[in-house]
């Protein structure tokens, strides 16, 4: 459905892609994690032909997107991570303007845009201006709006940043909803369990290049199913074991503080980057 060949891209002297090469299936949910800085919005902005590439192709539903931008646009829907309706406007409005700017008839527009509110339960806010909304409201009028014409693959740049723990949760499971119904998602993010929670695969980018790629389980499989925290000598370090028997020969050593947990994403990302996701 997606396939990324070499994609770069430098602003002045900084290497924001190093050519990324990836791939992503029909109907997965594909989850490229990396911390702030890290080359994630670039690419989504390239993909949608907000930003220019250096070098590399993309294909997606076997179209090159470079060489027929119409026919690729029209494939695409975008969440950004910056909320960008106008604010003057009623939801309706928001989803109009959006219609006809895919080439929707009014029947069209009207069906679509009706049943996509009810779809993200704000059919019946349909005539709030849109600066009468709150944050996690906002986000729902978004995934709405991206999916007005129909798109075969929905991109969602850190959809979540910014909302409370249980509006976030809603969003999740508005995504998975989507996923659902036969739309590929590729989603940016630096929050690990909405990566871990999310995906059906992950990519580990890092400083413009891709690291790892894998499902979450794997990732987390691949270093142990344990983990031990260990405080020595005012010292912090994780170690991580297959199991519980190695952890038994690991405590002949006198550790005094320790905490014993299962293995997470994070633990992967660290392990292939040397660094944390984020600092949130």
């Amino acid at each position: 459905m997606i396939e990324i060949i070499n994609l770069k891209k430098s602003y002045k002297n900084v290497q924001a892609l190093k050519g990324i090469n990836l791939k992503v299936d029909k109907g997965e949910l594909f989850s490229l994690l990396g911390p702030n800085g890290a080359g994630k919005t670039t690419c989504i902005r390239i993909i949608n032909g907000l930003t220019k590439k250096d070098e590399g192709k993309i294909f997606i539903h076997g179209i090159d997107i470079f060489k027929h931008k119409y026919e690729g646009k029209k494939l695409c829907g975008l969440i950004p991570q910056s909320v960008n309706l106008d604010v003057d406007l009623t939801i309706r409005e928001n989803l109009f303007i959006h219609g006809l700017l895919y080439s929707m008839t009014l029947k069209e527009i009207k069906e679509r845009s009706g049943e996509l509110l009810e779809y993200v339960g704000m059919y019946e806010k349909q005539n709030f201006k849109v600066k009468a909304l709150s944050g996690g409201m906002r986000r729902r009028v978004l995934i709405a709006r991206a999916l007005m014409h129909s798109p075969k693959v929905l991109f969602l740049d850190e959809p979540t940043v910014g909302l409370d723990p249980s509006i976030r949760r809603k969003i999740w499971w508005l995504i998975k909803k989507i996923q659902e119904n036969g739309t590929t998602i590729f989603l940016t993010t630096h929050y690990i369990e909405e990566a871990e929670f999310l995906a059906d695969r992950v990519a580990f980018i890092d400083e413009g290049s891709i690291v790892k790629i894998d499902t979450p389980d794997n990732l987390k499989q691949e270093i142990g199913q344990y983990a031990v925290d260990v405080i020595d000598d005012n010292n912090f370090k994780t170690f991580f074991f297959k199991g519980k028997n190695e952890i038994s020969n690991f405590f002949k050593e006198d550790y005094k503080k320790f905490h014993i947990r299962r293995v997470n994403l994070e633990d992967a990302f660290i392990t292939h980057t040397g660094k944390k996701v984020s600092n949130d």
